[in-house]
């Protein structure tokens, strides 16, 4: 993957929005990281192309994004328009669900993304039985 130079105060920005997550944010964060999520590798609040995306998985060049109601006005409905369109010409897929979506129906969300991420029925790791970890 070809990484892009991040400005200092894109670094900064994203540094600072880890920190003060939404509770959809939080709620999603909790399911897709550390590779809980169908052993995706996602990364939070990640600089791409001069934006912030609230959740990226760079080997799936998937982009999540989760949207308050805010985003529902047509100044940030243009805005968003342009920022997936400049991001999908770069290569990536764009998710976005509503924050009320996250925290009433997380797993639907994650099927969403396992869908897009190409790993509708793929089989699942059985997590290692207390035998299998013992030497």
């Amino acid at each position: 993957m070809t990484h892009h130079r991040v400005s200092p105060l894109n670094r900064g920005n994203a540094r600072k929005m880890r920190k003060a997550m939404t509770d959809a944010e939080l709620k999603l964060w909790n399911e897709v990281r550390a590779h809980r999520l169908m052993g995706l590798s996602f990364r939070r609040q990640m600089p791409i192309a001069g934006y912030i995306v609230d959740f990226a998985c760079p080997i799936k060049k998937l982009i999540v994004e989760i949207d308050g109601s805010q985003h529902a006005r047509a100044e940030a409905s243009a805005s968003d328009a342009a920022r997936t369109a400049k991001l999908e010409a770069l290569g990536w897929t764009i998710l976005r669900f509503w924050n009320d979506d996250v925290i009433r129906d997380i797993d639907n969300v994650c099927q969403h993304i396992v869908i897009a991420a190409g790993l509708a029925g793929a089989d699942v790791p059985a997590p290692a039985t207390e035998e299998e970890l013992v030497p």
